[in-house]
């Protein structure tokens, strides 16, 4: 038996596809990222009021007729906007690829709720009859619609689910690529993660109860990790899609090669249905980094999850600080006070966003940071104003969600 080549193993990112609340693809993304353009708005949504929100500006009419679009969900529409543009983007025969050799994994936070509200607002106005009910109302909550759409438009037979892992979904969406793809389950891997979270009325309602959705005069100043005056989460729609190879694949094809999938982790904190564990976050970091066989100081920017409310950025800190200490090299950046909270796509958009550090050799800033809360001190936290390095070699993605579930992602450059 001839033992396979070791290149088998090792997975790369070949195509990007994209829609965040400030650029439609990779290098609008990347630019309004390096010219502190936020894409936060002023927003309205049913029952609650004004609010505001990371509001998704893409052609949904690109990839879809207009009969799809509407028998479709908000969130399938983001993730074939999406995979149609990775696809491009990797440069792929697309019509002489195995379609059964292809696998879908998306990350969502939800699905469902945005449906479920929107046709019980629809029955109100029909006294509640349900004969009105929408025979579509099935095929659009079921957990799996994000990637079922996508295997629809694309006319993809290999296997298609969603991944619910709360806001690290992603990253989830990530690590099932790169676990299958080594599995041999597929020579393809379409992945990461989707959110339609704005859409539903029900999301901002609960943040507000808690007391943790974000307020600001101006929207663009709303989302504001680890600054002392944050006051909560800006929740925000968005997707992001990687197309995943073997590395022998990919350089047999001559692709581009964004960089390879080095180590990854998930854990759980069993602690609390919404309050973080630093010492759970922290063991997931090393776990990835043991993967990666990888020390801290080989690290050049760590994408902090942190979302802009009082005690997570707090506990998120205090698991980077136990990990990095002050090691003086790496540098720490966060994509959420751009865009808001892209919820089951958080992970991926903010993954995405440094990717083309390893090429222009910037670190992207956290912006909105004025007042920097002590409690929140790391040292090499990147404010307000991009900052460069001699190179970037390595990136590592936090994500954390709900119920304590942890997930992180690193990167390198070939």
């Amino acid at each position: 038996m001839i033992a396979p080549h070791p290149d088998c193993q090792r997975i790369v990112i070949t195509g990007v596809g994209l829609t965040a609340p400030n650029g439609n693809n990779l290098r609008e993304f990347r630019e309004s990222l390096l010219a502190g353009r936020s894409g936060v708005t002023r927003y309205e949504t049913r029952y609650f009021g004004e609010t505001v929100a990371g509001v998704c500006q893409f052609d949904e009419l690109r990839y879809q007729s207009r009969k799809v679009l509407r028998r479709g969900t908000r969130a399938g529409s983001v993730g074939i906007y999406c995979a149609n543009e990775a696809i491009r983007d990797a440069g792929l025969d697309w019509e002489n690829v195995d379609k059964s050799a292809v696998g879908i994994y998306v990350g969502v936070t939800e699905h469902g709720n945005v449906e479920t509200e929107q046709e019980l607002y629809q029955l109100k106005q029909y006294d509640y009859d349900i004969q009105y009910w929408s025979h579509h109302h099935n095929p659009r909550t079921v957990a799996n619609n994000p990637a079922g759409e996508i295997s629809l438009n694309l006319g993809i037979t290999g296997p298609h689910y969603t991944l619910g892992a709360a806001c690290a979904a992603g990253n989830a969406g990530i690590i099932q690529g790169v676990q299958m793809l080594r599995l041999g389950e597929c020579e393809l891997a379409i992945c990461g993660g989707v959110s339609e979270s704005i859409h539903t009325f029900g999301i901002f309602a609960s943040f507000h109860s808690q007391g943790a959705l974000a307020r600001h005069e101006d929207p663009a100043k709303a989302s504001r990790p680890f600054d002392a005056d944050r006051n909560g989460i800006v929740v925000a729609e968005g997707g992001c899609l990687f197309i995943l190879e073997r590395l022998s694949d990919a350089r047999s094809r001559g692709a581009k090669i964004y960089g390879e999938i080095v180590g990854y982790a998930m854990n759980s904190d069993a602690y609390d249905y919404v309050l973080p564990h630093p010492e759970r976050q922290a063991e997931c970091i090393e776990t990835a980094l043991r993967r990666a066989k990888l020390s801290p100081k080989d690290i050049d920017i760590v994408s902090t999850h942190a979302t802009g409310t009082t005690s997570g950025d707090v506990q998120e800190c205090l698991a980077l600080r136990r990990v990095f200490g002050d090691n003086g090299h790496t540098l720490f950046n966060n994509t959420k006070s751009f865009i808001g909270h892209a919820m089951g796509a958080a992970g991926a958009l903010e993954l995405a966003g440094n990717l083309p550090s390893f090429e222009d050799r910037v670190c992207h800033a956290t912006i909105n940071l004025d007042r920097p809360d002590p409690e929140c001190s790391l040292n090499g936290l990147v404010a307000n104003q991009p900052r460069e390095l001699p190179k970037v070699d390595t990136i590592l993605n936090n994500s954390f969600g709900m119920l304590g579930i942890n997930s992180v992602v690193i990167v390198r450059r070939l």
